[in-house]
């Protein structure tokens, strides 16, 4: 069974940083491009960064790029995003997702976490 599961989110303040952690099991990790996707209240889904899963080449939203990282770890299965410089407008629920595609839209992906909620304060 492929199971995806969030952690690392929580409350922090306007320029603070929050890592978080996507565990994986259940499917062959290089078959696979792992992103982040994330919701904000009231919003549609949009894809955060994305992550190859057998060359690790990555993509960023624009709004990520240059403070946000993805990347991974294949021995641990694991897929991480820093995200760093945070804003009130990155509070979201934050998913991992699995596709066999790679790019950011939420389209695109076939397996979903249960998402970890990221708030951030002004």
């Amino acid at each position: 069974e492929l199971r995806l599961v969030e952690s690392g989110g929580g409350s922090v303040q306007a320029g603070g940083s929050l890592r978080l952690s996507c565990a994986t099991s259940g499917f062959t990790f290089d078959y696979y491009n792992i992103g982040w996707i994330r919701q904000a209240p009231g919003q549609a889904r949009e894809g955060v960064a994305c992550i190859g899963g057998s060359d690790e080449r990555t993509f960023y939203a624009w709004y990520a790029e240059g403070r946000f990282t993805i990347s991974s770890d294949s021995a641990q299965k694991t897929v991480y995003l820093q995200m760093n410089g945070l804003n009130p407008e990155d509070t979201a629920v934050d998913y991992c997702a699995v596709s066999r595609d790679y790019g950011l839209g939420p389209d695109l992906y076939d397996y979903w976490g249960q998402g970890t909620q990221v708030i951030v304060s002004s």
